[in-house]
């Protein structure tokens, strides 16, 4: 049997002879993205090389704009409707208490350059107090925190009718997520027009019952739209929820410019596909900001624990709670770290 010619070590020194000519068309489509992102990455480090340098700046003086979307290297940052790809300085990450999040309030420095595609470079010189947070932490077990986004003044959490079915247990910890970081919960039941049982209007009437607002929508059917664009109104509001409910469906609804991605059902696992990669600030022509985050399909707590858990359940506090809230808390007690 014939055997496969052996392949080259040398290919330097073919690379150098000129003989590879049939290599470069292959690694340009191979590697020509991740070029692009190293050589940002190359401008971006210079440009801060360059901040650091300077000493002797008047941070108080410095506009001050809104993180729109937080890359591994970068962040966008809204300068009064300017979009600067900004780095942070080196002393400011070495001081915070977390790193840089979407809606965070900055101060930025315009360093006089620009990316390939037109946008003027900045660094981050000073990050303003946060009067909210929503953190959730790596794992149900609460080893580390991950913030997710600051300054917003409400969390709409949104959930479906089926497709995927709403997981009450999924709420429950987004609700105590919100309430720990300041953020005000408004619950949406999304896909209202595929029917709802008496289970699930119990449900919501409950969360009712406890001064928490809640609403129901469908996009087909438009139904509740007009409700949930009022609570949006200037406001700056933080989209959650479980893959696949709706999030980025119902605000293109309400607000068609903004064009956010949306995705499908799997028809295998009836589970949402994510459509939204990281956390993103979009304003609103009609006042405020919605904030879309990634789909879930877990939420670990941050600063949770058994002691001070029943804080977030006045219901259980005052025995008045149906048995699927019971079965909520003790499974979220369960999967709490101890003290």
């Amino acid at each position: 049997m014939k055997r496969k010619k052996a392949r080259e070590s040398d290919l330097t020194g073919k690379y150098l002879a000129g003989d590879l000519e049939e290599y470069d068309i292959g690694a340009q489509e191979r590697f020509g993205a991740r070029s692009k992102l190293f050589e940002a990455g190359k401008i971006l480090k210079t440009a801060l090389l360059r901040a650091e340098e300077q000493s002797d700046v008047d941070v108080q003086s410095l506009p001050i704009g809104d993180v729109v979307q937080v890359f591994s290297l970068f962040s966008e940052v809204d300068v009064s409707g300017k979009l600067y790809q900004c780095v942070v300085r080196k002393t400011l990450t070495k001081l915070a208490d977390s790193a840089i999040v979407v809606g965070d309030r900055v101060r930025v420095r315009d360093l006089d350059l620009i990316d390939e595609q037109g946008k003027p470079q900045g660094v981050i010189e000073q990050s303003l107090p946060r009067s909210s947070i929503l953190t959730r932490s790596d794992s149900f077990k609460g080893i580390e925190q991950h913030p997710i986004v600051a300054n917003a003044r409400q969390m709409l959490i949104v959930a479906s009718v089926r497709e995927p079915k709403v997981k009450w247990g999924l709420v429950d910890r987004m609700l105590i997520a919100a309430q720990g970081g300041n953020l005000k919960p408004i619950i949406c039941l999304n896909k209202s027009d595929l029917g709802l049982d008496d289970d699930t209007q119990s449900a919501l009437a409950h969360y009712a019952s406890m001064d928490i607002q809640t609403l129901t929508t469908s996009v087909p059917a438009t139904l509740g739209l007009d409700e949930l664009k009022a609570l949006l109104r200037d406001q700056v509001t933080v989209l959650a929820g479980h893959s696949g409910v709706g999030k980025s469906t119902l605000i293109n609804a309400i607000e068609p410019t903004l064009t956010l991605r949306t995705g499908v059902i799997s028809n295998y696992t009836g589970k949402g596909r994510h459509t939204t990669t990281s956390a993103r600030l979009y304003p609103l022509p009609s006042g405020g900001a919605v904030i879309d985050t990634p789909g879930v399909k877990v939420f670990g707590l941050w600063g949770v624990t058994p002691d001070n858990l029943l804080d977030f359940f006045p219901d259980i506090a005052a025995n008045i709670a149906p048995d699927w809230r019971l079965q909520s808390f003790d499974r979220i007690k369960e999967s709490l770290p101890a003290d």
